[in-house]
């Protein structure tokens, strides 16, 4: 039951916003009273912060999935791109927008975990890429991943609308290639930016 609370929670929140649902909502959906969800979870906190894990972990399985695919390197970056837009294309308000704004505490928590993720994500894509001669070779890594994290994660605190949210990290993601790619690569990202904009 635990499981399927959280579960539940995690879609309304993502939905409808972290601030907006309430436990008499959740129950309400779900067809069980409140005093069930008080059972596993003392209070609202509580369960946004255990929602939160499971996003985490369940973003993450699924970029490692599409990792394990054996995309180019710049395809990859597109793919997990186009993952966020399907999972998030419900959520009117960005996520990490309403965590900062209405969950502080929850919300340093959430950076702590996807810090360490996501840069250690960044610099295998970008090893990757230097590999398959897309990206150059004279890449400074470490300053590139802190640029990519910078960029990304201030437009997904920033940005109310997730849709904005959306147009804004395509942006970012072709400035962020486009900086790095050789001749190669750029041919690669065109091919990518026309599918990316068709979809």
């Amino acid at each position: 039951m635990k499981e399927k609370i959280t579960s539940k929670a995690s879609d309304l929140f993502l939905k409808l916003g972290f601030k907006s649902v309430t436990m008499d909502d959740i129950a309400s959906e779900m067809c069980i009273s409140k005093k069930t969800i008080y059972k596993y979870f003392c209070n609202k906190e509580v369960l946004i912060e255990k929602s939160t894990e499971e996003v985490h972990q369940a973003l993450h399985q699924v970029i490692d999935t599409i990792v394990a695919k054996n995309y180019n390197a710049i395809e990859e970056n597109f793919e997990i791109r186009k993952m966020f837009k399907e999972m998030f294309q419900a959520t009117d308000t960005s996520p990490l927008y309403q965590l900062k704004k209405h969950y502080p505490e929850i919300y340093q928590k959430v950076m702590l975990r996807e810090t360490n993720k996501c840069n250690t994500c960044f610099r295998q894509n970008i090893e990757k890429g230097i590999e398959q001669k897309l990206y150059r070779k004279e890449l400074n890594i470490d300053v590139y991943v802190k640029f990519y994290y910078a960029l990304i994660f201030t437009i997904k605190e920033n940005t109310i609308s997730e849709k904005d949210s959306r147009n804004l990290e395509l942006e970012a993601l072709e400035y962020h290639t486009r900086a790095m790619t050789t001749p190669e690569g750029i041919i690669e990202l065109e091919k990518q930016l026309l599918k990316a904009k068709t979809e």
